[in-house]
């Protein structure tokens, strides 16, 4: 099959890589030029424009979109919808917030061109293991793009899940409980490390991922990490978010569904992000004049 890739960064890149082991045709854009060299040379046709990378495909043409979500994502699909042809496939791998995708599969649906959300995960290594992708849209849609899905999942890693705007809901979805498994690895490792015994905290981790209930991927890849540096000395605690902890929490709110644990690591994460801050130094005041208590200047 054949398909055209906007984004070829680190998980773009990753994802052609598969494509391209698969026997599929792949046509690669991105603006930065040594990512474009670097797919060529993995066998992909590069390209240095959104108006080449139409010209080269055959319709009905796919073009796969995975760009960071917001505006960066918009200008794409914006100039493709310029470009394309009735029957073409747009498809969105990034980040996106759920509630863009209906709006944008309603406005290419008008010069009849389809569209499909997918929600991807793996993470740099999908590359090697396949990603798990959500994928939301017209059937029809979906099942032309099959061959692709298969390429680059694991064997049973890629699921229709709905309409458009379902694969980038369960993914955020996703996302959201993947802040709470970080957080409660995060938050259990700091009380082993405060220990009366040495423990050998790697160890630990690695003997986890043995057959324990709390065994995951996450669990292997914090193993490696303190195996590398059993303090974790080299780091700084600043954790940023992509954003779609913040969607997943705000779209609770507004259904009223309580997410105490999603919502008190996404909480996590900005606290990680601030220094000295405000509301602990009045805590420490408060504390000083209604009882008296010692403070640290």
């Amino acid at each position: 099959m054949e398909v055209g890739f906007v984004g070829l960064g680190r998980m773009g890149g990753g994802m052609v890589g598969r494509l391209l082991a698969a026997g599929h045709r792949v046509v690669g854009y991105d603006r930065a030029a040594e990512a474009v060299a670097a797919a060529a040379r993995r066998g992909a046709v590069g390209v240095g424009s959104l108006a080449e990378l139409a010209g080269a495909l055959a319709p009905p043409r796919v073009v796969w979109v995975m760009v960071p979500a917001g505006e960066p994502t918009e200008a794409v699909i914006r100039e493709l919808a310029s470009r394309l042809q009735p029957g073409d496939t747009v498809v969105d791998g990034g980040n996106t917030h759920f509630q863009d995708d209906p709006r944008r599969a309603g406005e290419l649906a008008r010069v009849g061109v389809a569209y499909v959300d997918v929600g991807v995960s793996g993470g740099l290594r999908g590359a090697e293991h396949g990603y798990c992708l959500m994928v939301g849209g017209e059937a029809s849609a979906v099942a032309r793009l099959a061959p692709l899905f298969e390429a680059l999942a694991p064997p049973g890693g890629w699921l229709h899940v709905g309409p458009s705007g379902s694969g980038h809901f369960v993914k955020m979805v996703h996302n959201g409980i993947e802040y709470g498994l970080m957080q409660a690895y995060a938050e259990g490792f700091e009380l082993l490390a405060a220990a009366d015994w040495p423990l050998d905290l790697a160890a630990i981790a690695r003997l986890w991922t043995r057959g324990s209930v709390v065994r995951s991927w996450l669990l292997e890849l914090a193993a490696e990490a303190l195996a590398e540096d059993p303090t974790l000395a080299g780091l700084k605690g600043w954790v940023e978010d992509s954003g779609e902890g913040r969607w997943t929490v705000e779209t609770a709110v507004e259904r009223a569904v309580p997410l105490p644990v999603i919502t008190a690591a996404l909480y996590a994460r900005f606290r990680s992000r601030r220094v000295d801050p405000f509301g602990d130094r009045l805590l420490a005041a408060l504390r000083q004049r209604f009882g008296g208590h010692d403070v640290r200047r």
